[in-house]
C-alpha cells in the first residue's frame, strides 16, 4: 500500500482547500479551515489567567472577581494581588508565582505559532450581528468590537481570530458578546492580539494570547487570559478551559 502517496494526495487536497478562501453559505461567513492549526499551549494551558511578562515582571491584579482555574505570574507571589473588596476575589484553583520557565517557553511558542498562522478572511467593523464559521480571520490593525458575534460550527470546529496582523493592533470590546452555536466549543476559539486586550461589560468567549496587557471590567470571560504583560480584572467572572468546578476553592490565599 502506497501510504506515502496517499499522504501526499491528502496534503495536496488540504492545501487546495485552504486556497479557496472566503465562501458565503446561508449568511454564515466561511473562511479557510482551522481544524489542525490550533496553537499548542502546552503547560500554559493549565492557567485560566497568566501574566507571562519577561524578566520576572509578571503581575495579576484581581478585584471583586472570580477565577475558576489556576492563576499564574512570571513575577513572585507578591505580584498576584487580590484587592480586598467586599466580597473578596475568589480563585478556585492554585496561585503559582513565579511560574516555571517551561510555562513561559510554552506560552511564547504558542503566541509565535498563532502569529504565524496564515490569514484567511480579513475582517473589519465591530462584528455586531456577524456569524462566523470555523476558520482563520484577521484584523489588520486594531479591532473595536461591540454587539453580538455568533460562532457557528460543530464541536470540533476551531476559530482563530488574529488582531494587528500588520504589526500593531489592540483588541477593545465594549458591551461585546460572543455566542457559540451549532455545538461550537468556547475552548476551540483563539484570539491572537498583537497589543493589549481591553474588555468592558462583555461576555467574552475564547482564549486570548496577548502581546501586551489584558484588562477586563465587568462581564464574563470563558476561556484563558494569557498575556505577555500584566493582567488586571475587576468585577469579572473567569471560567478557564481546564476548570474542574469541583476544586477546594478559597479566597485566593
Amino acid at each position: 500500500m502506497n501510504t506515502l502517496g496517499k499522504s501526499n494526495k491528502h496534503t495536496h487536497l488540504t492545501t487546495l482547500a485552504l486556497a479557496l478562501g472566503l465562501i458565503i453559505m446561508g449568511g454564515v461567513v466561511q473562511a479557510k479551515p482551522a481544524t489542525n492549526i490550533a496553537p499548542l499551549l502546552g503547560s500554559a494551558s493549565n492557567f485560566a489567567v497568566l501574566s507571562a511578562a519577561p524578566d520576572a515582571l509578571g503581575a495579576v491584579t484581581l478585584t471583586n472577581s472570580t477565577v475558576n482555574g489556576n492563576v499564574g505570574s512570571s513575577g513572585p507571589m507578591v505580584s498576584v494581588v487580590l484587592t480586598e473588596t467586599l466580597p473578596e476575589s475568589t480563585i478556585t484553583g492554585a496561585i503559582i508565582a513565579p511560574v516555571s520557565t517551561k510555562v513561559l517557553t510554552d506560552f511564547n511558542k504558542a503566541y509565535n505559532a498563532l502569529a504565524a498562522v496564515r490569514c484567511g478572511t480579513v475582517l473589519t467593523g465591530t462584528l455586531a450581528g456577524v456569524t462566523l464559521a470555523p476558520g482563520v480571520y484577521c484584523f489588520e490593525t486594531a479591532a473595536e468590537l461591540t454587539g453580538v458575534l455568533t460562532l457557528d460550527g460543530p464541536a470540533n470546529g476551531i476559530w482563530i481570530i488574529k488582531i494587528g496582523t500588520s504589526g500593531t493592533g489592540a483588541l477593545t470590546g465594549t458591551n461585546f458578546s460572543v455566542v457559540m452555536a451549532g455545538g461550537g466549543q468556547p475552548c476551540n476559539v483563539y484570539w491572537g492580539v498583537s497589543d493589549a486586550a481591553t474588555l468592558t461589560d462583555s461576555a467574552f468567549v475564547g482564549t486570548i494570547l496577548a502581546g501586551a496587557a489584558i484588562t477586563t471590567t465587568g462581564g464574563t470571560f470563558t476561556g484563558n487570559a494569557l498575556a505577555k504583560a500584566g493582567v488586571t480584572m475587576t468585577d469579572t467572572t473567569v471560567t478557564g478551559c481546564n476548570a474542574t468546578g469541583g476544586g477546594k476553592g478559597g479566597k485566593g490565599r
